[in-house]
Parts: C-alpha cells; structure tokens; sequence
C-alpha cells in the first residue's frame, strides 16, 4: 500500500466503525490502494467500506477488484450496480462479463441502458483474442472542416465519459483521416481548421489483428492509444496503453507456465481450484514422465557396458542435467527474441551460426574443467576423464543447437514456440547426451 497511508489505521477505523472519517481518507487515496486495502477485508466489511465510496472513485476501484467483483455484484442493490456500470468504461465492463456466470452477466445487462448493451454484445461477439476484443467504442473523434475552437467545444462536452481525451480521432463519415493531439490544439490558434493540423500518417489495426500483434505495436511505437479499423477503414474503436499492458502481461505469464510445462489459465493463483490446477499440471508431466521413459531404454540397453566400467554411472547425473541447461538456455533466449519480434524463421542460419559458435566456447570451457575435475576431484584415469570431457563438449553442442532450432520450428508450423522450452528440450537432450555418452565410451574404452 502507498506510504502515505497506514493500513492499521484503516483497518482500526473500520473496526471502530468510525465512516466518517474512513471515508474522508479514502476519497484522498488512489483507486489502486483502496482496492489494495479492500482485499484485506472480509467480505461483509468489504462491501460495507465500498458503498462508502462516491460512485466515480467506486467505479475506478471496482475496475482493479479482479477476486471480488462477483461477490459484490451479488451483494449490491440494482440502484448501486447500475451507478457502477454507468461509470466504469465499456471495454472493463466487458471484461468484466467474460469472466463471470450467466446468472450474473444477466444482471449487469439487465442493469445497462439499450445503447451499451448493444455495444457489450458488439464487442463480446469479436474473437477473444483479436483487436476487437480488446478496444473500447468510447473515444473521441472530430470532423475535418472543424475549427480549433469548435473541437474543444466538443471534447468539452463528451470528453467526460471516454476513455482518453488526450488523442482526438479525425473521421469523416466514420472513415479514419487523421490524429490530432491535445497538445496540438493548444498550440494552434482557434480558426485553425483540424484538417491542416491533423496527422495524417496514422497508424491502426483492424478488427482481427491478433491482441499479442497489438500490444508489441505499443511497445515499438511508443503509443498510448491505436485505433481500430474494419474492413473499410472505419473507425470502431480504440486501444489504450493500458489494456496493451495487461495484453502483455497476460502473454509473459502464458509464456512463463508453458516453459514450465504447465497448461495456460488466465484466472489468478488463489482463484484457481486444487482440482483445476492439478488439471492443467498432469498432462505434461505424464507426458514428459512417458518420454522420459526414453533415457530408461538406453540405460537399459547399455547395462552390460555400465557393468563392465561401474564409474562410468557417476556422470550420467552430471551430463544429462549439464545437456538440459545448455538447451534450456539457447531455447529461453530465442523463444524471448521471437516474442519481441527480433528473430523470425527466415533468420534460422544466422542463429544457428550464432549458437554454434557460442556452444563450442561453451563446450570447451566446461569440457576442460570437467577434464580437471574428474582427474582431480573423482580421481579417475585420463582415459575415463577424456570419455567425460567429450561427451559434454558433444552434449553441450547438441543440445544448444536443438535448443535455438525446435522452437523456430514450431513457429513455422503454428505452434506456440513457448511450449518447446526446458522441460520439452530437457527430455530430448537428456535421450541424446547418454548415446552421444555410450558411444564415445565404448569407442575409447572398448566396452
């Protein structure tokens, strides 16, 4: 919670019952920080400290309660919601719908006027994760022949209820002309036609564009809003930064479970069930316990050779896990570039040029101090220590190349390339490192 704010006085005077005064400080608090505080309440004091709130700042802090709006949504009268609903924004009341029971959403409709409820069930209707989705219709557009002076009358009369009023939309019959800023018009004299001031060079995305698309345009433009098009270049709606970011950080998080073989949810940790978890754990261990199955073949194979020279199974642990890491690595980094748009498929060459030049620096290194360390530490033969050396150098090499290459790979056939990370890499090195391993050994060693 923001410094300025001790949430044991808060929480002492919510059990004091003193309102007055905790309503006082709330009003002064940023929405962010009294939603914070919210969470830390029961749910009776929860609703009872929310209905203190003026219904702007309620809305505002409504917006950030992602584990709790449903439960206030049951607990608050129609009059109370409908106040909410009026002021929140179009594109959080929707988001807000997609993650809610019918019985619910029905309320909420039931609660908004015809004119939004056709815009929630408009943009409801839009792939989940498109442009469309993700946009909001309130936004401010003005008309060419306009005047300065005329435009700020406008922005003056709409601006309250959308969502920026810092970037104003130029149409014409609803088709996208140009963009003028706030700061644009200030600068200008009051009989300046928008049309001689507006920026034509306008970037947007259409209805369809892919939301993860969107949010890197943000990221690579500096925006902090895009327009959205149809078909014909009609102005739908807009996207801010802020939706952008949650894009992001939705991704990344995506991204993140799939590295860890873990199926994607979009539901917080503590909102997701023992049972749903499990759900979205278990397929890929058993997965990846069945491919790993594998390495107990080759070991398997190979008995009558790890009889013959015992110390030979000291290193299995060591290679396979050293082998996993090296892919690890190589995939982490090149899943991480081909999300920031820095690598595409057509670079294939140069990354595995890249890579085996850095897997062979690598490789050597760690291949000369494993050399050492077997001699020294292990007290092993030369004979052993070259067969442990080789092996890591070749592993090393091998697994940073399948490492840069499976998760381009997947790319091109349409797959996530987040999903060919660690675990999935780790599984298929760890297979190769102990044949690399059996083949040098009973070479050199004559097994």
């Amino acid at each position: 919670m923001h410094d300025n704010y001790d949430l044991d006085r808060l929480m002492e005077l919510v059990q004091e019952r003193k309102f007055r005064a905790l309503r006082e400080i709330l009003t002064e608090m940023n929405e962010v920080d009294i939603a914070e505080f919210l969470d830390e309440l029961d749910v009776e004091q929860e609703i009872l400290v929310f209905r203190l709130l003026p219904k702007d700042l309620a809305a505002e802090v409504f917006s950030y309660l992602e584990e709790d709006q449903e439960k206030l949504i049951g607990a608050l009268s129609d009059r109370e919601l409908r106040e909410v609903l009026d002021e929140l924004y179009l594109d959080d009341t929707v988001d807000l719908i997609e993650d809610l029971p019918a019985n619910l959403v029905s309320r909420i409709l039931r609660n908004t006027d015809a004119s939004t409820r056709s815009q929630i069930n408009k943009l409801l209707n839009y792939p989940k994760d498109s442009a469309g989705s993700l946009m909001t219709t309130e936004f401010v557009y003005l008309h060419p022949n306009n005047t300065v002076e005329e435009s700020f009358a406008r922005i003056r009369k709409v601006g309250l209820d959308k969502e920026t009023v810092y970037t104003c939309y130029v149409t014409k019959s609803r088709v996208l002309l140009g963009v003028v800023t706030v700061k644009r018009l200030l600068m200008s004299t009051y009989e300046t036609k928008i049309s001689d001031i507006m920026e034509t060079n306008v970037l947007s995305v259409t209805t369809h564009e892919d939301k993860e698309d969107v949010a890197q345009m943000f990221s690579k433009y500096d925006l902090t809003a895009l327009p959205v098009v149809d078909g014909e270049d009609r102005l739908v709606g807009i996207i801010t930064v802020d939706d952008a970011m949650d894009v992001m950080e939705e991704e990344a998080t995506e991204d993140i479970e799939k590295m860890a073989a873990i199926l994607p949810t979009d539901k917080p940790y503590f909102q997701t069930g023992v049972i749903e978890t499990w759900k979205h754990r278990i397929p890929w261990l058993l997965l990846l316990m069945i491919s790993a199955t594998f390495t107990g073949t080759i070991l398997g194979f190979f008995e009558e050779a790890l009889a013959a020279n015992a110390a030979l199974t000291l290193f299995i642990p060591m290679l396979m896990d050293t082998g996993g890491n090296s892919g690890g690595q190589a995939s982490v980094t090149i899943i991480r570039a081909m999300s920031l748009g820095d690598v595409e498929f057509a670079d294939w060459l140069r990354v595995i040029w890249k890579e085996l030049r850095v897997s062979v620096l690598c490789a050597l290194t760690l291949g000369t101090v494993v050399f050492g360390k077997v001699m020294v530490v292990d007290r092993k033969d030369a004979t052993v220590a070259g067969v442990v050396a080789l092996t890591i150098f070749f592993t090393i090499v091998i697994a940073k190349l399948i490492g840069c290459t499976l998760p381009m790979l997947a790319k091109r056939l349409g797959f996530d390339p987040a999903v060919m990370a660690s675990p999935f890499i780790t599984t298929v090195v760890d297979a190769l490192s102990l044949l690399v391993y059996f083949a040098i050994a009973t070479r050199i060693l004559g097994l």
